[in-house]
């Protein structure tokens, strides 16, 4: 039985799909969006919107130690995170992201999809 599983396996390790996705959010928070396939956009939408309601407690030692965690690479990242993404949903309870479905990729028909902060 498959209950309670809450996280896709996206057919990798364990170590790898972590780095993939902390790598797929970074490019989310760096250039806005982010295009991949549908079962990727959807992990990563749920680390994105965890990252932003943590960063949206405030830019204070503990916080942003905690959002390190999740990014360790690139600081430049996390202060983009704390300056610029996380004020612009303070007043918005949730849904920080949209997913827009983009068709099929030609090559091996999997489902693409465009993920996007919500203005």
């Amino acid at each position: 039985m498959n209950h309670q599983i809450g996280r896709k396996k996206l057919n990798v390790k364990a170590s790898h799909k972590r780095a993939l996705l902390r790598n797929q959010v970074m490019l989310l928070i760096e250039k806005g969006h982010l295009v991949s396939t549908k079962a990727r956009i959807k992990e990563v939408q749920k680390m994105a919107e965890k990252l932003v309601t943590l960063a949206r407690k405030g830019n204070t030692f503990n916080v942003r130690r905690r959002a390190k965690m999740f990014l360790p690479y690139k600081d430049t990242v996390l202060d983009k995170l704390f300056v610029d993404i996380a004020p612009q949903y303070a007043s918005r309870p949730g849904g920080y992201t949209r997913v827009i479905p983009l068709g099929r990729r030609i090559s091996d028909t999997a489902p693409i999809a465009r993920l996007e902060w919500v203005q």
